[in-house]
């Protein structure tokens, strides 16, 4: 659903319609399905926490965004599309690697890949795309040395990510671009395998081809879901938040002080005021259950909607204004239950280095573009900027 113009922070009118007016509703999709739609915040989070709905693609009523991931879901399935107690197995592979501790611990070299790329813009010409030059390359530099990909093949894993993340109409193109990132990663776990390093697909290669628990497929297969999603949501999240904060500049103000405590309250902030993941929670319901006083039957789809639930008054007082005091960790732009987001702690040590040092190293940051000329991403899972033009 697109945005009201000149709104282009805020969730699709019809879906904030629907939260104040029909929070538990039917809705029909591209293929004629008619899933339920979850909208309040309190309601969302005990869909996504229930363990009577299914995240599995495969299953009969599972509401597809469209074509395209209906193919690449039913045909490649992820930790995103399992249910315990495969789910459980393949997270506990990796929580151990997305500590909040670990992530902490990467917070100096995040620093050092902020401000190289902080150095390069200040010396380079004005006015300058943040998207191209410190968005894309800040999460890019981090994924990359983490599972120890190449950062001089970022561009073809951009490329790949950004036709899977964009509902694109031609599900063979999209197959064939993660088929692609696959065989790609294949190769490089077996060559982690007999060279490994100080990363997470060397650690998979070792712990897990070697003793015969994964193939080089199915390590790949893992590797692709968090370099493509380690990668898209925190960039368009750099971007979206910096846009977010130049429209709010007392938001700014508070912000470029460079307080970390600010910062990190500005990340939260900003997580709940712009839930950049556009295609929401979508379930299936495996047993008859009641939400908000209606029932959903097994077998019936569920869209649990993260922005409208980050919007609700009753969890968010004033929720449509931005408020980087505001204390808002308890928002649902992460998920919630056992599907939580993997990368959260991750995702947050980027941002909060992201917040707490661009509008400190280059304080009189300013949009180089009127609003209204922005492109932003209607067509694509993660809602963003893909340009934003600044100087100082």
């Amino acid at each position: 659903m697109a945005r009201a113009a000149g709104r282009p922070f805020d969730p699709a009118p019809e879906l904030l319609r629907r939260a104040a007016e029909d929070p538990v509703s039917r809705v029909k999709l591209w293929d004629g399905g008619t899933p339920w739609l979850i909208t309040r915040y309190e309601d969302v989070r005990t869909i996504l926490a229930d363990p009577r709905v299914s995240v599995d693609a495969t299953h009969p009523g599972f509401p597809h965004t469209n074509a395209v991931s209906k193919a690449r879901d039913t045909g490649m399935k992820t930790l995103m599309q399992m249910d315990a107690p495969e789910h459980t197995v393949q997270r506990r592979l990796l929580t151990p690697e997305f500590t909040v501790r670990k992530m902490a611990a990467l917070r100096p070299r995040i620093q050092r890949i902020v401000d190289d790329l902080l150095d390069g813009m200040l010396d380079g010409p004005k006015p300058v795309d943040l998207v191209a030059a410190f968005a894309l390359p800040v999460p890019s530099l981090v994924i990359c040395e983490l599972l120890g990909v190449p950062y001089t093949d970022r561009g073809f894993f951009q490329e790949v990510a950004r036709t899977l993340v964009m509902d694109e109409p031609d599900p063979e193109r999209a197959l064939a671009a993660s088929e692609e990132l696959n065989a790609y990663l294949e190769e490089l776990v077996l060559r982690k395998n007999a060279e490994p390093a100080e990363d997470l697909l060397s650690t998979l290669a070792i712990e897990q081809f070697r003793t015969g628990a994964m193939s080089p497929r199915e390590i790949a297969t893992l590797g692709q879901l968090l370099l493509v999603a380690g990668h898209d949501t925190t960039a368009g999240m750099i971007a979206l938040g910096t846009a977010a904060l130049l429209a709010n500049p007392d938001q700014l103000d508070l912000v470029r002080d460079g307080d970390p405590a600010r910062a990190a309250g500005a990340v939260e902030e900003l997580l709940r005021y712009l839930s950049i993941t556009h295609t929401e929670a979508r379930r299936v319901a495996r047993e008859d259950l009641e939400i908000g006083g209606r029932l959903i039957r097994a077998g019936e789809g569920i869209i649990a909607a993260k922005n409208t639930a980050n919007r609700d008054p009753a969890a968010f007082p004033d929720p449509d204004t931005v408020d980087v005091r505001r204390e808002a960790r308890h928002h649902v732009a992460f998920g919630h239950g056992r599907h939580l987001c993997l990368g959260a702690p991750l995702a947050r040590v980027e941002l909060q280095v992201v917040y707490g040092t661009l509008f400190r190293r280059i304080p009189t940051l300013k949009a180089a573009t009127p609003w209204e000329e922005l492109p932003f991403d209607e067509n694509a899972v993660f809602y963003t900027v893909r340009e934003l033009p600044v100087t100082w």
